[in-house]
């Protein structure tokens, strides 16, 4: 039984860390992107922009979740297609276009965050718009967002329990169908376990690239 539970949880985390990866490699650049259209000095895409990043923050992601998923169904277009791989792809596109607005008011708040001076600087010296931001801009960004981002990070790794509202088979969906099926509650408390690792791997690991930039602190 032990062997089979254990191997049913693995089988779900590795679903977890899938699903935290994805989410990472398609809201952090979103979230830029997203950030940019909030700054624009055209106005109808500012407010636009501005007013799906408040409906976004302003909602549950498990309300995000439920109508992404199966909200295409019952206005009879299936987008997702059916079984695991399904929910799965609608998961990951709700996670990222959650996390996408979550990260784009960070990515404002450090590109605001850098003084006006050193973009004119920029300008005296002959730079464009796209060197500057990714030479001067940018560089500074990196150092001023990484402690908000990573609590982000973090969070996204619990979050990523929320997925099983719609079914899908992480790893707290693992622990709780051996609840269901054979009364076992252990199961369900040892997933508590792949969380506290994955969250202390990373608290370390972005500890140690916090350091590692602080030649950007200014």
């Amino acid at each position: 039984m032990f062997l089979t539970v254990f191997s049913a949880l693995n089988t779900g985390f590795l679903k977890t860390l899938e699903l935290f990866a994805l989410t990472l490699v398609g809201a952090l650049p979103l979230g830029l992107i997203i950030s940019l259209g909030s700054m624009s000095k055209f106005k109808p895409l500012k407010y636009l922009v501005k007013a799906i990043i408040w409906i976004v923050r302003g909602t549950p992601l498990m309300l995000q979740l439920l109508i992404i998923y199966y909200g295409p169904g019952l206005l009879g277009h299936n987008w997702w297609g059916g079984g695991e791989s399904g929910r799965f792809i609608a998961t990951t596109v709700a996670f990222i276009f959650n996390y996408s607005c979550y990260f784009s008011e960070i990515y404002r708040g450090g590109i605001e965050g850098v003084p006006i001076g050193q973009r004119e600087a920029g300008e005296v010296l002959g730079m464009t718009k796209i060197q500057i931001f990714f030479r001067v801009t940018l560089l500074q960004v990196i150092k001023r967002i990484l402690p908000p981002i990573s609590n982000e990070i973090i969070t996204l790794v619990k979050d990523t329990s929320l997925s099983r509202i719609i079914a899908l088979q992480e790893v707290i969906w693992a622990g709780q169908a051996f609840m269901k099926s054979d009364g076992l509650i252990w199961p369900l408390f040892f997933t508590g376990v792949y969380f506290l690792v994955a969250s202390g791997i990373l608290t370390i690991f972005l500890d140690k690239l916090e350091k590692k930039l602080s030649y950007f602190r200014i």
